[in-house]
């Protein structure tokens, strides 16, 4: 029996991240040890300090709907972060605050595409972004990069992917899945192509910000003739441990932030009332509260990569940011490995997850078919033992 299910939904593909954290849990919950390295969720708790000011809301009665674009105080507050950590001046009237990154940038994205209308992805990308552009009946064009050009694209690839129908560019930096950060001068070039281009809008995904290792992140929005095409988008999931709290929040002109604010009326209005009264204290806090647990990543990449690099075939970069390695794995494809015909990214990921019990998401998911993504947003017990077991797996 077939089922009238529209179009929209037909078309548009399983997310590969929650698809392997679903099989995951379901072969742990078969009693088979599993280690998953495969969601991009820290896991540490959130800071006392902002739960403390959830604990503060709920006394002081804060239980009704709120504003669709967010309390006045905490878009005030991000306008504050937005000076302070990216030289940005947005007004609260260009803020939109949302149900995490994601639905701030599904917004974006409803608002300004139409259909047939093309979105130029750099890749690798966030496997949300193809989904997105599906969903708006726009057409996605991919913008291939390697490891070889740590995952970045150059400006001559940008001007050779631009046409008529060219939209929108999403750009995320620090990148998941790569981690890679794109300096002020390559993003300064990037922006010489767009110039020549008014018609196409930027969209700056800046949600993995203050996850960096020495490299500081530059906003595409600070470049003088960019920021009124630049939607920077943000959110508290990654740098404070908030993945479950669902707060995210854009800066953009006055007119796209009104028509996010209209969409989102129609579809979930105000964010969580309690969530909103924490994020204005997380927000305005400064960075050095959530400094602990940027250092214990960069000493987890560190552990990852000097293990990783003594299993041959496991070709790698230096990550300056997120939580991630991307490593290009196409060494192994064609071959066979302790009995398994490994013929792409998506072979070997299922192979570490039934031969190695270790969780990973195929880099196709993200653009880049040669690749794998491992968080190591895990204990360093659990990432010594995942990378010892896929060593063992391939060996």
């Amino acid at each position: 029996m077939t089922h009238p299910l529209s179009d929209r939904i037909s078309s548009l593909p399983v997310s590969q991240t929650l698809a392997m954290a679903a099989k995951a849990r379901e072969l742990k919950g078969q009693g088979i040890d599993i280690i998953s390295l495969s969601l991009g969720e820290p896991d540490f708790n959130t800071p006392d300090f902002i739960k403390d000011a959830a604990i503060e809301a709920i006394k002081q009665d804060y239980n009704s709907y709120t504003p669709v674009d967010g309390y006045v105080e905490l878009k005030e507050a991000i306008c504050t972060k937005f000076k302070r950590d990216n030289d940005l001046v947005y007004q609260p009237n260009q803020i939109v605050v949302s149900t995490g990154a994601k639905q701030s940038i599904a917004n974006v994205a409803q608002v300004l595409l139409n259909p047939g209308d093309e979105v130029l992805l750099p890749a690798p990308y966030w496997v949300s972004y193809s989904a997105i552009a599906i969903l708006c009946e726009a057409k996605f064009v991919e913008i291939p990069s390697s490891i070889d050009d740590d995952f970045k694209i150059t400006p001559a690839q940008l001007e050779a992917a631009i046409t008529p129908k060219t939209k929108m560019v999403f750009f995320n930096s620090p990148n998941n899945p790569s981690g890679s950060i794109y300096s002020e001068k390559e993003y300064r070039a990037l922006a010489a192509v767009l110039e020549k281009h008014p018609q196409i809008y930027i969209l700056s995904d800046e949600i993995y910000e203050h996850i960096n290792y020495g490299v500081k992140p530059f906003s595409f929005a600070a470049i003088e003739n960019m920021f009124d095409r630049t939607i920077t988008v943000n959110g508290l999931a990654k740098a404070f441990a908030m993945t479950g709290w669902r707060i995210g929040y854009l800066g953009a002109p006055e007119w796209i932030a009104k028509a996010c604010t209209k969409m989102q009326g129609q579809i979930t209005s105000g964010t969580n009332c309690i969530a909103q009264r924490a994020a204005i204290t997380a927000v305005l806090a400064p960075v050095e509260k959530v400094q602990y647990m940027v250092d214990e990543f960069e000493t987890r990449r560190d552990l990852v990569l000097e293990l990783l690099g003594e299993i041959e075939g496991f070709k790698l970069n230096i990550p300056e940011g997120a939580f991630y390695v991307f490593p290009d794995i196409s060494a192994f494809f064609g071959k066979t490995v302790n009995g398994i015909k490994i013929e792409n990214a998506n072979d070997f990921s299922l192979f570490l997850l039934e031969k190695a019990n270790v969780a990973t998401v195929t880099g196709d998911a993200f653009g880049a078919p040669n690749c794998i993504r491992m968080s190591y947003a895990a204990s360093v017990v659990q990432l010594k033992e995942a990378i010892q077991r896929i060593k063992d797996a391939v060996s």
